[in-house]
């Protein structure tokens, strides 16, 4: 049986602003835009060629068992590009500010790309949860 990571929730204060945001800035497809039950509305938003979504939740109470996260706490998600100075430029190129890309050196992090692998840049959404964008060698069919 194979487990797939689908859909993953991003914990937002307004979820019009982070839905222009993801869509108009970050280029992620909007899939869903519901209200599922009065006052209960889903936001799903999928980067570029990714299985995997994003869902943003207004008025929906917490799964059983589970536990909310605070509107930008969520860190560390990590996006793949093959070409990472291209992503770089359409991203500032539509408004995000996103940091230079970077590698891991001898002494931490350094500016400039790396070897295989070893390319990431960040940005965060106007709630501060943080994305990680690493460069691929390669599309993840073709790994």
């Amino acid at each position: 049986m194979n487990w797939t990571l689908e859909v993953v929730p991003v914990p937002v204060t307004d979820i019009d602003r982070a839905k222009d945001f993801y869509a108009e800035k970050a280029g992620f497809k909007v899939d869903l835009d519901s209200e599922v039950a009065p006052g209960m509305r889903i936001v799903q938003l999928t980067p570029p060629g990714s299985r995997c979504s994003i869902a943003m939740l207004q008025g929906m109470p917490a799964a059983p068992g589970t536990k909310e996260m605070a509107p930008g706490t969520l860190h560390g998600l990590q996006l793949c590009v093959t070409d990472i100075e291209a992503a770089r430029a359409e991203l500032v190129a539509r408004g995000v500010d996103v940091s230079p890309v970077r590698h891991v050196g001898e002494t931490g992090w350094e500016d400039g790309k790396g070897d295989t692998w070893n390319s990431f840049m960040t940005f965060h959404d106007p709630d501060g949860n943080g994305w990680v964008v690493q460069e691929a060698p390669s599309e993840l069919s073709e790994r």
